[in-house]
């Protein structure tokens, strides 16, 4: 299992700063680059919420993800090989829609088997924030031997190793008809205005991170930053995080997840008001460890309110509406981030600071409904 979040995240590691990079070379401008972006968001609410739902029906956990981490990888030699905006943005497209199933499918299969095995699901995941950190050092290195006309090839081979790994799991079998029955009467969880409000506030927040991850790369190339600066800026946001998941056990001892969520919009409004200031190089460091709250304590608020408000009832459906959610809202915004680059450059990061600001008001809001 860790193997297995270790290899999709070194495929996000990589992707993340170096895939706008490659579609630079490729020849595409900031807008074009934000649509491409995009359509990985979109594919999401095409395809996960149906396979979810299938999953916590029939309680299938291995075969699902098996096939969707192949057809990933298939489909994303077609973008290697691709040229032109058109022939990238429709092999893009395609390769999307099984993607967009290999980490829902993970966590579900990794909840249920950690379970049944008494073993708990961080100290599991931390080994995907690890890869992710290695990955974007190696990816700067790859940058500077290869050039960005190549990197591609690393993602390709990420993704493969994805496929390879998710194919060594462990079947853990079906569940049994009465956790079947008992799920099929539980009413909707769009009922319950909690969920509502924590997936709106949530999505939002992480949302707000589409002018960082987009074009954060290309602004600190024109900096005058190379590649393995770049990768370990990013590494340094996801250092935070790690340290974050570490004390999580004191940290939500403390706090309950819906506070936890807040502080991660406050984090959030500050990192991108700074941002759309263009402060220098010597500060980047101190604002990429606010991705321990703009990322790290959302992300963390939201699995764990998720955790207990859905446990034993529709817990893949839970997961899977949470980040279909978080990737229409994500999609919405990236498309934006790359004609808000074009037209105000840093001064884009402000439209992120009035989408962390909305997920924080919509969360206290949350927190009286809870007080009630």
């Amino acid at each position: 299992m860790a193997v297995l979040y270790a290899a999709i995240f070194a495929f996000a590691g990589i992707q993340m700063p170096f895939l706008p990079v490659w579609l630079q070379a490729k020849g595409l401008g900031a807008r074009e680059i934000g649509l491409v972006l995009a359509t990985a968001m979109v594919a999401r609410p095409i395809i996960v919420p149906a396979a979810m739902r299938i999953i916590d029906r029939h309680g299938w956990a291995k075969g699902p993800l098996v096939a969707a981490a192949w057809a990933a990888c298939i489909t994303f030699v077609a973008v290697a090989l691709s040229d032109g905006f058109a022939a990238i943005i429709v092999t893009f497209a395609i390769s999307a829609l099984p993607q967009a199933l290999v980490m829902p499918l993970t966590d579900a299969y990794a909840l249920r088997g950690l379970a049944v095995r008494e073993r708990a699901y961080g100290p599991v995941r931390l080994w995907g924030s690890a890869a992710f950190i290695a990955a974007n050092l190696g990816g700067g290195y790859v940058l500077e031997r290869v050039g960005a006309s190549h990197v591609i090839w690393a993602l390709v081979a990420t993704i493969a190793a994805t496929a390879l790994s998710a194919s060594m799991l462990a079947p853990l079998g079906t569940v049994s008809r009465e956790t079947d029955a008992r799920k099929e009467r539980a009413p909707s969880i769009w009922r319950s205005p909690a969920f509502v409000a924590v997936v709106a506030a949530t999505s939002l927040i992480q949302a707000s991170h589409a002018v960082l991850n987009g074009f954060a790369s290309l602004q600190w190339e024109a900096k005058g930053l190379a590649g393995p600066a770049i990768g370990a800026l990013w590494a340094i946001g996801v250092l935070s995080e790690i340290g974050l998941f570490a004390a999580s056990g004191r940290v939500m001892a403390r706090l309950r997840p819906i506070d936890l969520i807040g502080l991660g919009a406050i984090g959030a409004t500050l990192r991108w008001t700074a941002m759309a200031f263009d402060p220098p190089v010597s500060l980047l460091p101190a604002l990429q460890c606010l991705h321990g709250l703009s990322f790290g304590a959302t992300h963390l608020g939201a699995m764990h309110f998720l955790a207990g408000f859905a446990a034993g009832r529709q817990d893949a459906t839970a997961q899977g509406d949470y980040s279909t959610a978080i990737a229409v809202v994500f999609a919405a915004e990236m498309g934006l981030a790359g004609v808000l680059v074009e037209q105000f450059g840093a001064y884009a990061y402000l439209a992120m600071a009035a989408s962390a600001l909305a997920g924080a008001v919509i969360i206290a809001g949350a927190r009286r409904l809870g007080r009630a």
